[in-house]
């Protein structure tokens, strides 16, 4: 006899699984340290900048944005599998408690969301509205409502594949949950109470769409995929992830990287590290969107000492992310055929990691120059220099071994 409720257990104890396999690999022991210190000096530089905010400071039309928008994104997590529109296709009707758990889970972890945001965000209206901290927990509640209200519309509009009926119910929700936010925060009731009330009569509408109509199998199952292959990519960057299936990009504006190298038989593993980097998984983007980030940090951050160790701190970042594109060919049989040495394959994947690191160290070391920082800059362009010898020639072998 079918039971429901053993396969929820089944299904999220099977993810909680997954979920926990991969995050010990993504918070090391390391990472937590620099996350740490990130957290640190974003926390310092934050209340710095609240300090200074005037009464005409926007903060509640900020937070109205942010919040309205973690309120409209209310992803459901149903832990399908590919398999379920064959076996549990007979079953729909059955399996109302299954979906009633989705929605409690989804509600919680969207909640806590929820909640950092709103605490990220108290000191700065409290400042800038010279009110009491003892709102936050009204506000949650209030937020929390409105929350449970988005997650049943989304969930009836699920059932519909329209991309524009998506498209309308996601500006509706974030437009009615922005007004929602901002008028909770001025303190104005009555028009807060309307847009609650819209969103729910928004619910209504699409349940009584959705009377006669069956689960959408294949969106919600896609959903789910999508869902953790964003999360494999994540981890990816970590550790080898067997489940990720390589995603292969042609970018012809970046040709020229692999131009460059001459065709050459020690050259071979070069070649193959230099065409994943560039067109599979998101190597480039992520170095990129490091770099960017450790450039505006570079220029939040006004004390000598501070850049020299945000420097550092990206350069680590960055090279251990790229650590498990020495791996990327590991799978491919054919790689094996090549006539190349293993100490090849490894001189390879150090000459390209080290040309990434000394890369960012020039644009961390040209930021710090425009800033008119010149001593710090050449400070931190010899610091970078020698932690992306040490990185590439010492630590990464060590780190290799262990993935």
């Amino acid at each position: 006899m079918f039971d429901e409720s053993k396969l929820w257990k089944e299904r999220f104890g099977q993810f909680t699984k997954e979920l926990a396999r991969y995050l010990r690999y993504i918070f090391n022991g390391h990472l937590v340290v620099v996350l740490l210190f990130l957290l640190g000096t974003g926390a310092y530089y934050y209340d710095q900048f609240v300090e200074t905010l005037r009464p005409d400071f926007p903060a509640a039309w900020i937070m109205a944005l942010v919040l309205g928008l973690l309120l409209t994104l209310s992803p459901i997590f149903t832990f399908f599998l590919e398999a379920d529109k064959i076996f549990l296709l007979p079953l729909e009707t059955k399996l109302g408690s299954y979906f009633k758990r989705s929605l409690i889970v989804s509600f919680v972890i969207q909640l806590y969301l929820l909640l950092m945001f709103l605490a990220l965000f108290m000191p700065m209206y409290v400042q800038v509205y010279q009110e009491s901290f003892k709102s936050f927990f009204t506000f949650l509640v209030l937020l929390a409502v409105m929350k449970v209200w988005n997650l049943l519309s989304r969930w009836q509009v699920q059932y519909h594949v329209s991309e524009q009926l998506h498209a309308f119910d996601f500006v509706a929700r974030f437009v009615l949950n922005g007004l929602f936010v901002y008028f909770m925060l001025r303190n104005q009731f009555v028009l807060m109470v309307v847009m609650l009330v819209l969103v729910i009569g928004l619910y209504v509408y699409w349940r009584g769409q959705t009377k006669n109509r069956s689960l959408k199998w294949e969106f919600l199952i896609d959903l789910e995929e999508k869902r953790m292959t964003s999360f494999y990519r994540i981890a990816n960057l970590f550790t080898d992830v067997p489940k990720l299936k390589d995603r292969v990009k042609r970018r012809r504006a970046l040709d020229w990287m692999l131009n460059w190298i001459s065709l050459r038989q020690d050259n071979t593993y070069l070649f193959l590290y230099m065409t994943a980097f560039v067109r599979a998984g998101d190597y480039l983007g992520l170095v990129l969107r490091l770099t960017i980030i450790g450039a505006i940090a570079l220029v939040l951050v006004h004390f000598g000492i501070g850049q020299v160790l945000i420097v550092l701190i990206f350069l680590y970042l960055t090279g251990f992310q790229l650590l498990p594109l020495a791996n990327h060919h590991q799978n491919k049989i054919w790689v094996m055929l090549y006539p190349v040495q293993d100490a090849s394959k490894q001189k390879s994947f150090q000459q390209l990691l080290l040309a990434v690191l000394l890369f960012e160290t020039v644009v961390f070391f040209i930021t710090l120059m425009v800033m008119g920082a010149y001593l710090y800059s050449f400070i931190s362009f010899g610091a970078g220099i020698a932690f992306s010898f040490y990185f590439v020639y010492g630590y990464s072998k060590i780190r290799l071994k262990k993935i």
